[in-house]
């Protein structure tokens, strides 16, 4: 079966647009393939403004999120993979949906090797904590 987040996210901003809203994407930087901009991500993490008015070229599909976007003065073209994506939400009410992490998705080299070891490109994974998901406020 299909990932629902892509869905979802393309529901919520539409959603988020149609009551007025400014549409942010909370996204994981340091996820494979992700391009954003250098310097503007914070604790691995980046907070985008899609709004209509902030972006110009926006398309969202069931493997990624891409557009063109001005940071500093500075165009940009920017794609976040669905699985990158941990948020969207409305920037004035904070109205929205936050995404568990999604691990990238193996190669098939990896496959070879029975795909059961972790790849050691950073510290372990804390434990999942149980009960219900959080939201934090990044500024």
């Amino acid at each position: 079966m299909n990932s629902s987040r892509p869905y979802l996210v393309r529901a919520l901003y539409e959603w988020i647009v149609d009551n007025d809203c400014t549409p942010h994407m909370l996204v994981n930087a340091e996820y494979p393939a992700v391009q954003v901009p250098q310097g503007f991500a914070s604790d691995g993490q980046i907070v985008l403004n899609i709004s209509p008015s902030a972006v110009r070229s926006l398309h969202m599909d069931n493997e990624a999120v891409s557009f063109e976007g001005r940071f500093g003065g500075v165009a940009h073209t920017l794609y976040v993979p669905i699985g990158a994506i941990l948020g969207i939400y409305a920037r004035e009410n904070g109205q929205g949906m936050v995404f568990e992490l999604e691990p990238p998705l193996a190669d098939e080299d990896d496959l070879e090797d029975g795909g059961v070891e972790p790849d050691d490109d950073g510290p372990p994974e804390p434990p999942r904590p149980s009960g219900r998901p959080s939201l934090k406020v990044v500024k």
